[in-house]
């Protein structure tokens, strides 16, 4: 087979009839963790078996944001990050459904026939065993099976995949991050958890305290992680550099309405504004505080740089908040 060029599919009314004819699966698809590889392995291997593009259907915003509005719990990944993810996977093309009123109030059989058969002709849909989907999510595999054979489509289900006897979902990793353990969400998510972006100008604050910062804008109004963490700044040329990282919205000096990730990495001085990096997080080393003044806060950074050092230097878990430990290492 001729694989099939990349696509970005913004909306139903974007379907052209070179889009008909594929093999589709549907999903928030939100870190692309190991449960949702296993779903894009099959999705590919059908597609090439049948000659078809493998297309990945995802929603903007997630379902649960719709519902939820700024009580949704935080994103793994924003929607940039997610199709970056879905393309080294091997999905050939991406169908992105704005959820509003009029998709989230469709029957599963109206979902069915306007999206899987009119829009996209699909041959073939690939889904996880707990999919639910249409107005009340009343849809299932059941129905989904049972419309197959009235429109010529077939029907696969993966069944979850589980580690230590827990389900992989978006939710535990989004826990395990929560708790610092990057070491298990890393075994879930199949590498370790990183947020990437451009660097962008800020109020140079972190220059005039002597510890210079790269400002990430991480595009979404709440964060899986907040507070200080020891960090490694990957660049688009490969080159990594170790550092220390702050999410959080700047309590000390008037604060953010959106998080904000400022890294400050050691020993480097090149400027890189507008350039992309991708953030490896390793280690947290506390939570995010305000502080009384100024100078309370340059020693705090400079113990969490310390810290963090000492962490990469040893190779061992620092507790976090006690900037004197990184004096007796």
């Amino acid at each position: 087979m001729q694989l099939a060029q990349r696509e970005f599919i913004r909306g139903l009314h974007n379907l052209r009839p070179q889009h008909k004819g594929c093999v589709a699966t549907i999903g928030s698809f939100d870190g692309v963790h190991l449960g949702h590889q296993a779903i894009l392995q099959q999705l590919i291997q059908v597609a090439r078996a049948l000659d078809v593009p493998a297309v990945a259907i995802v929603f903007e915003p997630q379902p649960h944001e719709f519902f939820a509005g700024d009580k949704a719990p935080a994103r793994l990944m924003r929607l940039r990050e997610k199709l970056d993810a879905l393309w080294a996977a091997g999905v050939d093309k991406v169908l992105c459904l704005n959820f509003n009123q009029a998709l989230r109030s469709l029957s599963a059989e109206q979902f069915i026939e306007r999206v899987l058969v009119e829009g996209l002709a699909i041959k073939h849909l690939v889904v996880g065993d707990d999919f639910r989907f249409g107005c009340d999510r009343k849809g299932d595999y059941t129905l989904l099976q049972t419309k197959g054979k009235e429109f010529g489509f077939a029907v696969s289900d993966t069944h979850t995949l589980e580690m230590n006897g827990e389900r992989i979902s978006s939710t535990r990793i989004r826990q395990l991050l929560e708790t610092g353990d990057f070491i298990a969400a890393e075994t879930l998510l199949g590498k370790p958890y990183g947020v990437y972006g451009r660097v962008v100008y800020g109020k140079q604050l972190g220059r005039q305290l002597g510890v210079p910062t790269a400002n990430v804008n991480l595009r979404r109004y709440r964060s899986p992680l907040h507070g200080v963490f020891a960090v490694t700044a990957i660049f688009t040329d490969g080159a990594q550099v170790q550092g220390v990282a702050n999410i959080g919205v700047r309590p000390t000096v008037n604060g953010l309405k959106k998080p904000l990730l400022e890294v400050h990495l050691f020993n480097f001085s090149r400027t890189i504004y507008g350039e992309v990096i991708d953030v490896v997080f390793h280690h947290k080393l506390r939570d995010e505080k305000k502080f009384a003044s100024l100078d309370e806060l340059k020693a705090q950074l400079q113990a969490d740089i310390n810290q963090a050092q000492s962490y990469f230097k040893l190779g061992v878990v620092i507790p976090a908040g006690d900037p004197a430990s990184s004096e007796k290492n």
